[in-house]
C-alpha cells in the first residue's frame, strides 16, 4: 500500500480576529472541503488506484465530498449553538454542490436525462448522511482540536461507499487505503480547519525574514 505526500491545505482567514457569519465560514468551508476531496483523489491515483476521467472521477468525488461534509457537520454540532449549524450546514451543502456542478459540467457537459448535478448531488447527501450519524467518534485528548475523530465503522463506511466506483482490480484493496491513509488525513484537514475558521483569535504575526549581507 503506497502512501503519498501528506495533503496541505491553508485554512486561515485572511484576516483574523472578526466574528464570521456561518455563511461565511460555510463558504470558506467550501472551498476547503473541495480541494480535499480532489487532493484526496490525486493521491488516490498516486497509489496506484485507476479513477479515470469522466464518471468514475465524480463517482469518486461525490462520495468523498459527502463523507467530509459529513465529517463538517459532526463538528459543527460540538462547535457552534443550534441556530449557527442550522445556517451553516444546508449553506456548506449547497456550495459544494454548486462546485461539483460547475466541474461536472465543464467536463462532461449537460447530463441526458436532464437531471441537476447539484440536485442529484444534494438527494445522496440527505440519502447517506444518515448513516454516517449512526456511527461514532474517538475521544480527542486534545481539546484544541475540533473534537471528533470518526470511529472504525465510520471509516469504514466510506471505504464501502467508495468500493464500487473502482475497477474490479482495485476493490479488494480500497478498505485498506481508505481507512489507513486517506481518510485519516482528509479528516485531520477538515478539523484544522474548522478549528481555524472557528477561531476568532488574532493570528500570531509572521516573524521577519533577516538576511545577512
Amino acid at each position: 500500500m503506497l502512501k503519498p505526500p501528506a495533503l496541505r491545505i491553508k485554512s486561515h482567514w485572511f484576516k483574523a480576529g472578526a466574528a464570521r457569519t456561518p455563511e461565511q465560514q460555510a463558504s470558506a468551508m467550501a472551498f476547503i472541503v473541495w480541494r480535499t476531496a480532489h487532493q484526496t483523489l490525486k493521491r488516490m491515483r498516486g497509489a496506484d488506484f485507476d479513477i479515470d476521467a469522466g464518471e468514475p472521477y465524480f463517482a469518486f468525488m461525490r462520495e468523498t465530498l459527502v463523507f467530509l461534509l459529513a465529517v463538517t457537520d459532526r463538528i459543527a454540532f460540538a462547535r457552534m449553538d443550534d441556530a449557527a449549524r442550522q445556517a451553516f450546514t444546508p449553506a456548506l451543502v449547497r456550495q459544494v454542490a454548486a462546485t461539483l456542478a460547475d466541474n461536472e459540467a465543464d467536463l462532461l457537459g449537460s447530463r441526458i436525462d436532464g437531471a441537476s448535478p447539484a440536485d442529484t448531488f444534494i438527494d445522496l447527501f440527505n440519502e447517506v448522511s444518515p448513516h454516517y450519524g449512526e456511527f461514532g467518534a474517538e475521544a480527542q485528548a486534545d481539546a484544541t482540536v475540533a473534537g471528533f475523530a470518526p470511529d472504525f465503522a465510520f471509516l469504514r463506511y466510506l471505504g464501502s461507499r467508495l468500493e464500487p466506483t473502482l475497477p474490479p482490480k482495485d476493490q479488494r484493496w480500497v478498505l485498506d487505503q481508505v481507512m489507513a491513509t486517506e481518510a485519516p488525513e482528509a479528516v485531520q484537514i477538515v478539523q484544522d480547519a474548522m478549528r481555524n475558521l472557528l477561531s476568532t483569535a488574532p493570528r500570531a504575526p509572521r516573524r521577519a525574514a533577516v538576511s545577512g549581507d
